[in-house]
């Protein structure tokens, strides 16, 4: 299957011709505003699907939106026409097609287009009326102020608010590139003469920024964003790939003493705290108990002896672990327990508690075991 994507080098093309390729769509016939009419004529020539996704969005004159999103598009069915080439079409249009604005006016008049040649030709025709959309390969300060406040503040550079109160419609780009590959088989998603995307994110500008704000000051938190949430996982995952290149690693501070060392990596609201601990050769930590906090140990290089004893009684239970053979051991509650490095080097092992660590409230009773 030969399909043509227009603005192939834009930012909603990248994507999906990133995962076209991922899909094993191989013959995909890229238009960018450098191809030749020539060669857009023998694209349209053999196309079996039209990714019609070139468009302007800041032009210099006015009169250019007209041009590129009218003009354009014209060109592209004409030449569709002339060799009597009926395959589907798709159009990137735009929510502001509903409003009464250059750039809305445009968009409106390449829909009306593809309407008129969807019956005159009996080719099936695809009208996606996107609003906001965001995520990676997203250019700032163009189109889109979620790429551009991920962008500055990523780079610690001014952003500009006007008012925080604005709500936003927007929709993630996997999630728009999810739904085009549908359509490719007559599976798109239609609402009377439109197509949509499916999932639709409604937000506050002022939460926006709030959401990537935290997000920066999370490396020095060690909180992390709500995964249970679509908009905040998907928004994290936007903000990351804006990271200026010399910063994608961040320091951790390390607990420190002749003992080895307690690393914090992660805090969460929900599910708890992820550390790396460190003991050195014949060191023992622990010898402790909790109420309710629970944790799990992994040991992953070294070899190391968890002991237990639940307390009232004088059983002591052990458990031989060693980063030859990863298991997870749970700590119960009720037990005090402790961790021994009987091995001849470091004794390396991640942990997590279903807690985060609350020096108010630690939860944590010296006994030995």
């Amino acid at each position: 299957m030969k399909i043509l994507v227009t603005g192939a080098n834009g930012f909603i093309a990248k994507n999906l011709i990133a995962e076209l390729k991922n899909q094993k769509y191989t013959d995909i016939l890229e238009c960018t505003r450098d191809t030749e009419l020539s060669l857009l004529d023998s694209y349209c020539k053999e196309c079996d699907f039209v990714f019609h996704i070139a468009g302007v969005n800041r032009p210099l004159e006015q009169e250019e939106f007209m041009e590129g999103n009218f003009g354009f598009t014209s060109t592209l069915l004409d030449l569709l026409k002339k060799h009597n080439n009926k395959a589907p079409v798709m159009i990137s249009s735009s929510t502001q097609a509903a409003l009464d604005n250059p750039y809305g006016n445009s968009k409106k008049a390449g829909e009306d287009l593809l309407f008129s040649y969807g019956k005159e030709t009996g080719a099936r025709v695809l009208v996606y009326r996107f609003p906001n959309v965001f995520g990676k390969w997203c250019k700032p300060n163009f189109n889109s102020a979620v790429a551009t406040f991920c962008n500055n503040i990523a780079h610690d550079l001014p952003i500009q608010v006007n008012d925080p109160s604005v709500v936003m419609n927007l929709v993630y780009i996997d999630d728009v590139v999810e739904e085009l590959i549908k359509a490719i088989d007559g599976k798109e998603n239609r609402n009377e003469d439109f197509c949509e995307i499916p999932v639709v994110h409604t937000i506050t500008l002022g939460e926006i920024v709030r959401l990537i704000k935290s997000f920066k000051e999370s490396r020095k938190t060690l909180n992390v964003p709500n995964m249970a949430d679509s908009f905040e996982k998907k928004l994290y995952s936007t903000y990351l790939s804006y990271l200026p290149i010399d910063q994608f690693s961040y320091p951790l501070k390390m607990n420190v003493d002749n003992r080895g060392s307690f690393t914090e990596i992660i805090r969460t609201m929900d599910r708890g705290q992820f550390s790396v601990n460190i003991a050195k050769p014949g060191i023992t930590k622990g010898n402790h108990w909790h109420h309710t906090k629970n944790e799990k140990f992994l040991v992953v290089s070294g070899k190391g002896l968890i002991r237990f004893r639940k307390i009232y009684t004088e059983e002591i239970i052990d458990y031989y672990v060693s980063g030859d053979k990863m298991e997870v051991v749970d700590i119960p509650t009720g037990y005090t327990h402790n961790i021994i490095n009987v091995g001849d080097t470091d004794l390396v092992t991640f942990m997590w508690a279903n807690e985060a660590f609350n020096p108010e409230k630690p939860d944590t009773y010296f006994l030995e075991v």
